[in-house]
């Protein structure tokens, strides 16, 4: 994120409540101390944390000049907390102020420092009370991967998956123990296996195909190629029904055999992008795996078509995750997988594998990740890998490089609905102003028929300064000189708002209102009658109490 001088300003004149805090911080602020605010703002649903800014008011700038090196101080609140947490340098007229953005938790999971889960008492932090704590808990339901099966044994555990889960997770971590532990104990280390026996979990990621066989079939992954819409046999298919570590890099594999490449010029060069992307192949892979209803008995599929794959998987958005807030809430219905992948490294234990997805396909030019087939029985998400606009991929790359601003995934979503003139949903709404500030977006109108373009800047780039003129409509004067001209032609019957709006049909009611009332306090019209009635007629014509029209000598008269 990037904030600006007059942002700083509007909070400065807010009031602290559970979204802000404010630090003095002039010289020093604790490490540790950080740590424990941006997880106390988690905690309590995310939020920010300046520093710089007097916490008693009048509020004021006073600058600060810790954390000097903000991209390592970023990257061990990353490594502390788990959470992708922002830290932003504002240069303010009255001095350096630091705004720390820290999400919101993960739906479910509490995010604890130092053994405590922290939480903000006024001008304290304090940790959380047990009913508060149950309260988080008991958002997530209870996690069916970490449930006992009865009958399982670590006979049912395949050798070569145990490996894998040993290497992934010691190149994760890089501790020598994890290489010399024994099988057992590295199943205990991972929660995998309790004293009370073997977790679902467990049969998932490492568990044999009989094992699976007689106790989770329904833990499958199927693949399917099909090289055209037509119903019938799939070109190739391969069914997996073994623990998913044996076979994760099968899958992509799988799926890069008939990975073609796209080309497109960029001045000189020719570059190529691949139809489908690696990172958001495997993460809604991932995702499924993780996500899915183990309860439901349906398999996983995976289906590969030229130009796009759909991957299915059982059981719907688990409770609280909905397609407006899929991009900042998480909900980890197989918690247990879920932590043994991130020890893997495979991962994010906070969840960011959504964001991923839809970063990737913008930044590749590609359409969003489609979730349009997703019901309360299954998740269905769709990869587009066509290309569709490279010149738009080439404007993020080159404003990217010129302003050196980092795009967040909430500002690529918001630049690519802009850009395919789609309806920019409310969450998306505080973006806007400092994509404005940015020079990226201008803004159109004002009220209700407020809408946005990409800058003049973006067809500048393309070569297509008359496509901007003509989205972004005529100038203002011009529009009231045709508004005028219609309503003097119109002369003596008078002209009514809805003949009006097709003179500018690409303005919004509230906007042609707006320049009509100019043209009015400018003495160059008047309206007669009220609201579906009124008719606007030239100053220079006056109307009779016959219905006759008569030339007006001056403004006053009429």
């Amino acid at each position: 994120m990037t904030f600006s001088e007059q942002q700083i300003d509007e909070w400065l004149d807010g009031k602290e409540d559970e979204y802000l805090e404010f630090k003095e911080a002039r010289s020093n602020f604790h490490f540790e101390k950080l740590v424990k605010y941006c997880a106390a703002l988690a905690n309590e649903g995310g939020g920010y944390i300046l520093l710089g800014v007097t916490d008693k008011r009048p509020r004021q700038v006073v600058g600060t000049s810790t954390f000097q090196n903000l991209e390592r101080t970023k990257a061990g609140l990353v490594e502390r907390l788990r959470l992708r947490i922002a830290a932003d340098e504002v240069h303010h007229g009255d001095g350096r102020v630091l705004v720390f953005t820290a999400p919101s938790r993960p739906v479910g999971m509490p995010i604890p420092v130092e053994g405590a889960y922290w939480m903000r008492a006024g001008e304290d932090l304090v940790p959380m009370t047990p009913d508060h704590l149950r309260r988080i808990f008991d958002e997530a339901g209870p996690d069916f991967s970490a449930e006992i099966c009865p009958g399982a044994t670590l006979a049912d555990f395949n050798p070569e998956a145990i490996n894998a889960l040993r290497h992934r997770w010691y190149v994760k971590a890089n501790r020598e123990a994890i290489l010399n532990s024994s099988a057992e104990q590295l199943l205990r280390d991972t929660e995998l296996v309790t004293d009370a026996g073997v977790t679902y979990a467990a049969l998932v990621l490492l568990g044999t195909h009989a094992a699976l066989g007689r106790f989770l079939a329904q833990a499958e992954v199927v693949f399917e190629y099909r090289n055209s819409e037509s119903p019938g046999p799939a070109n190739q298919r391969e069914d997996f029904r073994e623990g998913f570590l044996l076979y994760y890099d099968r899958l992509w594999e799988l799926v890069n055999l008939r990975n073609d490449r796209q080309h497109y010029q960029d001045g000189f060069f020719m570059l190529d992008v691949p139809t489908f992307s690696e990172v958001a192949v495997r993460e809604t892979i991932l995702n499924a795996v993780a996500h899915r209803d183990y309860r439901h008995g349906g398999s996983v599929f995976v289906r590969q078509f030229a130009r796009r794959i759909e991957i299915v998987s059982p059981g719907g958005f688990p409770e609280g995750i909905t397609l407006d807030n899929i991009l900042d809430r998480q909900l980890p219905r197989n918690r247990r997988i879920a932590d043994v992948l991130a020890r893997c490294g495979l991962v994010e234990r906070a969840g960011q594998g959504a964001n991923r997805i839809f970063e990737t396909s913008i930044r590749e030019g590609k359409g969003l990740p489609d979730f349009v087939h997703t019901d309360a029985w299954q998740v269905s998400l769709t990869l587009h890998g066509e290309i569709r606009d490279e010149r738009f991929l080439r404007f993020l790359e080159r404003v990217g490089q010129e302003t050196q601003v980092s795009f967040d995934i909430h500002d690529l979503l918001l630049l690519d609905l802009i850009h395919r003139e789609q309806v920019i949903p409310a969450y998306l709404d505080p973006r806007l102003p400092i994509l404005r500030e940015q020079g990226v977006i201008e803004r159109v109108g004002r009220g209700r028929g407020t809408r946005h373009l990409l800058s003049r800047r973006f067809y500048q780039f393309l070569g297509q300064s008359g496509t901007y003129t003509r989205k972004r409509g005529l100038d203002r004067e011009t529009n009231k000189k045709l508004l005028l001209r219609h309503i003097e032609e119109s002369v003596p019957a008078g002209t009514r708002m809805a003949e009006l709006l097709q003179v500018l049909p690409g303005l919004g009611r509230n906007q042609v209102f707006g320049l009509l009332s100019e043209l009015r306090d400018e003495g160059r019209v008047y309206v007669e009658g009220q609201r579906r009635w009124a008719q606007w007629l030239p100053v220079a014509i006056a109307r009779r109490e016959d219905g006759a029209v008569t030339a007006n000598e001056s403004k006053e008269e009429a």
